[in-house]
């Protein structure tokens, strides 16, 4: 599913890494634990904490693989640090994320989370 109708999102969905995340059971007890909101919420901090800065601590390595379901998406939506977001974006290194770029990084993750989670319990 393609939430955004977003040539970028469809190509990240077949790229052979980017496919490989998938919510699991823990996941998906999660998000209904705490909902999406909370979720977003999340996501938003990540962004604005880890990746938002010009120059981000650790950059490259600041979003672990597994922990959260934000951390997955981020990976399967290339919103995981500044070379993704260059790479797949055309997101700059080098000086702060937008307004407007943090929320693109947060919709992105939320939809491909949505997408996952409807997946796996319909």
């Amino acid at each position: 599913m393609n939430r955004f109708n977003d040539p970028v999102f469809e190509i990240l969905q077949r790229s052979k890494f980017r496919a490989k995340f998938r919510l699991d059971v823990n996941d998906i007890a999660y998000i209904d634990k705490i909902g999406f909101d909370r979720i977003e919420g999340h996501a938003k901090d990540f962004i604005v904490k880890r990746i938002a800065p010009a120059k981000p601590d650790n950059d490259g390595k600041q979003t672990p693989f597994k922990g959260h379901p934000v951390f997955k998406a981020q990976h399967a939506t290339a919103t995981c640090c500044r070379g993704c977001l260059r790479k797949w974006h055309r997101i700059p290194e080098g000086r702060a994320l937008t307004d407007d770029e943090t929320q693109m990084a947060v919709r992105y993750i939320m939809g491909w989370i949505k997408d996952k989670y409807y997946e796996k319990i319909n």
